[in-house]
């Protein structure tokens, strides 16, 4: 399989139309666009019933302690781990093209509806969902597509992965809200090929790399 983007090029700058949260001079982040990229994929295995979409970031510090803390910085030999930024399946065998904008444009607070999604698609619930749990005006089930918001004192740049499956089954056995490990489980023996690109962001100023635009 064959997988790229006209919003950003694999192994390059996400831009921050696609992201969560920019930088902002003043109060070190703001929301941004929060657009889902463009996604198109060829080369399809014969016998594919359905597609799965997964975008993780395999950055994320594993402990909390100095993420977004004034005065300190986020290590770099910190452990890190996975965090899920989208999750959708039951996306038809006909289709193999992802509109930019067509499952998110916007930051919806408390998270958008799901699982159900545009073309009879689902969508499980993204880790923003844990992320905002304490936070009395964010907290909520928030179903598929948020773009980067890594912590702001990040010593790294973060990775995010954009993975398309090719399934065997018209549609993956999970129900109601589930999550990125879910799907992994559920498509383990199903997948007949898959492809990935990876994007990079940074909301560290030390490590932003240099806009053309002020709204790339």
């Amino acid at each position: 399989m064959k997988l790229w983007s006209n919003s950003f090029m694999d192994g390059e700058p996400i831009p921050a139309r696609y992201a969560f949260g920019k930088i902002d001079p003043k109060t070190q982040v703001t929301l941004s666009d929060n657009v889902n990229p463009h996604l198109a994929w060829s080369d399809v295995p014969a016998g594919t019933q359905s597609f799965a979409i997964i975008c993780h970031d395999y950055d994320v510090p594993s402990k909390g302690d100095d993420v977004n803390q004034a005065g300190k910085q986020v290590p770099a030999d910190l452990p890190r781990v996975d965090f899920f930024h989208w999750v959708l399946v039951d996306v038809p065998a006909g289709k193999t093209e992802i509109e930019e904008g067509e499952f998110c444009n916007g930051v919806t607070p408390r998270g958008k509806a799901g699982p159900m999604a545009p073309g009879d698609t689902r969508q499980g619930v993204n880790d923003y969902t844990g992320w905002f749990a304490a936070d009395h005006d964010m907290s909520g089930d928030y179903y598929g597509y948020d773009g980067p918001c890594p912590p702001w004192n990040d010593s790294i740049v973060h990775h995010y992965v954009f993975t398309v499956y090719a399934l065997d089954v018209p549609k993956v056995d999970v129900d109601g809200r589930f999550g990125g490990t879910d799907v992994r489980r559920a498509i383990d023996k199903h997948v007949l090929g898959q492809a990935a690109i990876t994007g990079t962001y940074t909301l560290n100023p030390a490590l932003a790399p240099r806009r053309i635009a002020p709204n790339d």
